[in-house]
């Protein structure tokens, strides 16, 4: 085993635990072999179906890690519409606590989105540098709990009647972002980890088929499934929007915070089966280092007239001029030159993040605006914000089937949905829901009795049946699944082994772009404005589609014929035959 794999690999992860039907690859000694099982040739590429593998044990035991943790985020945050907008306890209204109007609640949604995904920078930072992912999870854990604690003790009755209500929600948020941030930016890149078999291999079935197993689906499986589990956590909110409406706030916040407790120690309990990587150092100042050099030596070169051209003749980009090998002036660096190529890469991914904050602005809508909407129209017995609950149920039951049935159905036909593409379908989907948004909230407000002040005060809801909403929230699933989780496969895919945390927290980041452009449409969040809120957020997200597939299609080709490149396939002459017996 190099000395690489044993940094990298814990003594209980499953590539030190072989067994006598495992075989090590000779030349990636962190790769090996099972029963029914032989290294891949790159005419295996060509010819035989790709598939992904089986996802290990210690994968799942993040995924259901990150379904405690959003089942605390979504229960907490589901009454936070109703909370912040209503007056509490007036006879005939919806539930609320803090009476502070939709503007103010669709604000303070917007700066809890918008500081949540802000602070998984930190905590990249802490974990890349300092106490790697899985210390740096249980801190965050620990802060997120007393964040939790803060709201669930200022939303008791005596706190609300006092006047608590309010600076505790908003101690209480940013507590509460600290630590989700910090388990945000390091439980996903966490996940991927998991599964330690990096080159492709072709495995015999019981049949006697031959199927390539292809590391790339395997994580875009792992990604669906871990998205998956975020919204099955997100139920949560269908619970809690229930205990709000029929017994309080505070035990709605409750459990919850008991939820976040389970997850701290369910975390905590598969330590020993994790893969963990050990923090890289200082990672951001080296970085701040490499961009100086790069940009200092670049002008020296240009001023001297001794500009380094690349294989096709074309002069350097001046993040070349950071290299040692490139470097005239006998400087001594402590990068090297691969750092320096993994850093351009990491700067490259992050650019197909830059439009990614017109998805985050529609998909917040369904966290207020739809909330409101929603709240204008008859819901039945249930309560307004319970509708939101549409969206993860939709993801739910169609994650499996986009992940067994249609992307493989396409790889079938011979069409590769490749991330740029999905991104792009994803971003499409989103544009069409927030139309779809608007012609509803058209069709509340010219109805009656209360037409474009429905919910206002004391007003009432208009005769329409809440049921018309549902289509927003499927679209939104749909283009969630095509844009969110394929950015969150992206930034693990693209990003350097040194920098998984930082440049997961950077596609996070975008999620805080859209709730800053969020704020700049607080002034027609309200009656009687939603028609042209809705409108201009799918014209924007529309545009930023199009904007987007022009700006990076050709990154698809690009990427793919990179990866080939990178992947070391046995020589045809040295074709092995199968390990013995064979594997189902």
């Amino acid at each position: 085993m190099s000395a690489k794999s044993l940094e990298k690999v814990s003594q209980e992860s499953e590539p030190l635990g072989l067994t006598k039907d495992q075989e090590l690859h000779p030349d990636h000694p962190e790769d090996y072999l099972r029963e029914g099982e032989r290294w891949a040739t790159e005419e295996d590429m060509s010819t035989l179906r790709r598939v992904g593998d089986r996802i290990p044990a210690a994968a799942y035991l993040v995924v259901l890690t990150e379904f405690c943790e959003r089942f605390t985020f979504y229960g907490i945050t589901g009454p936070f519409q109703n909370y912040i907008q209503n007056g509490y306890k007036v006879p005939g209204s919806r539930p609320g606590a803090i009476d502070g109007g939709q503007h103010l609640a669709t604000g303070l949604s917007n700066f809890f989105q918008f500081w949540c995904y802000l602070t998984p920078i930190l905590g990249a930072v802490v974990a890349d540098q300092y106490l790697g992912k899985f210390k740096t999870i249980i801190l965050f854990s620990i802060i997120y709990i007393i964040g939790d604690l803060v709201l669930t003790l200022t939303a008791l009755p005596s706190s609300i009647r006092h006047g608590g209500a309010l600076p505790g929600l908003v101690i209480a948020m940013i507590v509460i972002g600290f630590g989700t941030g910090g388990i945000k930016s390091n439980v996903s890149p966490m996940v991927a980890e998991q599964y330690g078999r990096y080159r492709p291999f072709v495995r015999k079935l019981k049949n006697g088929t031959e199927v390539l197993v292809d590391r790339e689906l395997t994580v875009q499986s792992i990604f669906n499934w871990f998205y998956w589990a975020i919204n099955v956590g997100g139920l949560s909110a269908i619970a809690t929007t229930e205990i709000e409406a029929n017994v309080d706030f505070w035990p709605a916040y409750l459990m919850p915070t008991l939820m976040c407790v389970v997850c701290l120690v369910v975390f905590w309990l598969g330590k020993k089966k994790y893969v963990l990587v050990k923090p890289n150092g200082s990672i951001v100042l080296k970085t701040y280092r490499v961009v100086r050099a790069g940009i200092r030596n670049h002008r020296r070169a240009k001023a001297d007239n001794a500009l380094v051209m690349n294989e096709d003749g074309k002069p350097a980009g001046w993040i070349e001029y950071a290299k040692p090998s490139v470097a005239q002036d006998g400087a001594s660096f402590d990068w090297t030159d691969t750092f320096v190529d993994e850093l351009r890469t990491a700067v490259r991914s992050c650019k197909v993040f830059l439009l990614m904050p017109f998805f985050w602005l529609a998909y917040s809508q369904i966290t207020n605006n739809l909330i409101s909407q929603a709240g204008q129209m008859n819901t039945g017995s249930v309560p307004n914000d319970i509708m939101q609950n549409i969206d993860p149920l939709c993801i739910i039951i169609l994650v499996p089937i986009f992940d067994k049935l249609i992307f493989p159905g396409f790889r079938r036909m011979g069409l590769e949905l490749r991330p740029v593409t999905r991104i792009t379908i994803g971003l499409f989907f989103a544009a069409v829901a927030m139309a779809y948004s608007a012609i509803i909230q058209h069709v509340v407000y010219t109805t009656g009795p209360y037409y474009d002040h429905a919910g206002d005060g004391d007003n009432g809801f208009n005769d329409i049946n809440a049921g018309i909403q549902v289509p927003s929230y499927i679209l939104i699933g749909i283009s969630e699944i095509f844009a969110s989780v394929t950015g969150l496969e992206y930034a693990y895919k693209r990003a350097p082994e040194s920098m998984k945390s930082i440049v997961m927290s950077m596609f996070l980041f975008t999620n805080a772009g859209g709730s800053i452009l969020g704020f700049c449409f607080n002034s027609i969040s309200a009656n009687p404005h939603l028609v042209e809120n809705f409108a201009i957020v799918s014209g924007l997200t529309g545009a930023a589609t199009v904007v987007f597939y022009i700006c990076f299609r050709h990154y698809d080709s690009r990427e793919a014929e990179e990866l080939k490149k990178k992947t070391v396939f046995e020589k045809e002459t040295q074709k092995p035959g199968y390990t013995d017996g064979e594997d189902a």
